[in-house]
């Protein structure tokens, strides 16, 4: 399991590099204002993977983690032609709105659904390469990413920056690492194999897209409304302090790789098992999560971090206590949550996630028409300690349900149930 768990960091920290570095380059390249249009575009990319993993590699997590390889290579050949519908579709949805928006947030929507295709089919690579326990391969994926981006970006920034270059430039280095992911797997995805996926699947898919869509779909009309109440730049504000709790993500989303079939595997065990691996993955997690983040608020420097940010580290400094208060919270979270997906009942992980995904809701928004960006970091972190607690409480109740699915009947039950009938005799 270490071995494992050591490629989803490593996998996970080149990711959250490349979305450090992408987020600096283009915040001091442009300006608040360009910067909220490509956080706006950055955030409906994170709606579009939720959408793809719950209908293609979430499915594939659970069912063929750890199968032997010839299965492992079928079942990926339909995943990843999921994933490319996806990208497909929601890639059309995308151009057609920006092209109706106008201005830099609808270029930016048109660059993205461009390179959605492209971005859907390697992160189903990455998953399913975990899924078999091939950790490295993913790692070599982002990898290629990172050092395509070096000089994608570069001609971007130095050849009249603007935000359509920006996604495009970060777009086509993901579809190079998409390329040199299909090689290592030795699969070619199978576009048309998407409808049967879905078919044999549906009953895993279809809640864990609902599950997966309200959460990234929570944050996103969180930012829209964000935008439409405070303005563009609020936005950036907002995403400039999740930037800064980036490096953090390398340990949230690293481990979150793995953490499904890690959970399945010890659920093999015993009940007993998944809830210990739980309960210290949850723990481990939030606590890195408050070093990280009260380690920014006292040591950096304010002048480091307007090096970092440039303008649009002035208004989001303040933000920081906040931010790092929601991402302890979701942090701890994540170990109930994936518990809940290794016992498979997706019924109480959506209900969950629903509940979680309402507070977190409200509670953006309404702390935006409260106070701005400042009231909005506040309200989600009020709602993220709530969705913590309803994600704990799920777990328990699952947990309770397969005791009793699994423990054996008392001796003499029967005997005592029959016992009436014996005596009318």
């Amino acid at each position: 399991m270490l071995r494992r768990v050591t490629w989803g960091l490593a996998d996970q920290a080149v990711t959250s590099l490349v979305s450090f570095v992408v987020g600096i380059v283009v915040a001091r390249s442009l300006g608040a204002v360009e910067f909220g249009a490509f956080s706006l575009a950055w955030v409906t990319y994170g709606v579009v993977v939720n959408i793809s993993r719950g209908l293609a590699t979430d499915p594939l997590a659970v069912r063929f983690s750890g199968v032997p390889r010839p299965l492992w290579k079928t079942a990926v050949a339909s995943s990843s032609g999921m994933a490319m519908a996806v990208g497909l579709a929601t890639g059309a949805i995308c151009v057609a709105v920006g092209a109706a928006l106008g201005g830099r947030p609808g270029a930016a929507f048109i660059a993205l659904g461009l390179v959605l295709p492209g971005l859907m089919l390697q992160d189903s690579w990455r998953f399913a390469f975990f899924a078999s326990g091939q950790g490295g391969k993913a790692f070599v994926s982002d990898i290629t990413w990172a050092l395509g981006l070096v000089p994608l970006l570069y001609l971007a920034k130095h050849d009249g920056p603007s935000v359509t270059k920006f996604v495009l430039a970060w777009g086509a280095a993901g579809i190079f690492a998409a390329l040199v992911s299909g090689l290592q797997a030795g699969v070619f995805p199978r576009l048309f194999r998407a409808r049967q996926w879905f078919r044999d699947h549906r009953d895993l898919g279809l809640r864990y897209l609902a599950e997966n869509v309200t959460i990234s779909g929570a944050y996103q009309l969180k930012m829209y409304g964000l935008g439409a109440i405070a303005g563009v730049a609020a936005v950036g504000t907002v995403r400039g302090a999740e930037m800064m709790l980036g490096p953090f993500f390398i340990v949230l989303s690293g481990i979150g790789l793995v953490a499904v079939p890690e959970a399945a595997r010890m659920l093999r065990r015993s009940v007993r098992a998944l809830q210990r691996f739980c309960l210290l993955l949850g723990s481990a997690q939030s606590l890195a999560a408050l070093a990280w983040g009260m380690t920014i608020i006292i040591a950096l420097p304010h002048a480091w971090g307007h090096a970092l940010l440039g303008e649009v580290w002035d208004s989001t400094e303040p933000l920081l206590l906040p931010a790092t208060l929601s991402v302890m919270f979701a942090s701890f979270y994540t170990g109930a949550a994936a518990g809940l997906r290794a016992l498979g009942v997706a019924r109480r992980s959506l209900r969950a996630q629903l509940y979680a995904s309402a507070a977190y809701l409200v509670g953006g928004v309404g702390g935006a028409a409260l106070g701005g960006a400042l009231g909005s970091a506040w309200g989600s972190a009020g709602a993220t300690l709530v969705g913590a607690i309803v994600w704990w409480w799920s777990l328990e109740v699952g947990i309770r349900e397969r005791r009793h699915e699994t423990e054996p009947e008392p001796v003499g039950a029967a005997g005592r149930e029959e016992m009436p009938e014996m005596r009318s005799t």
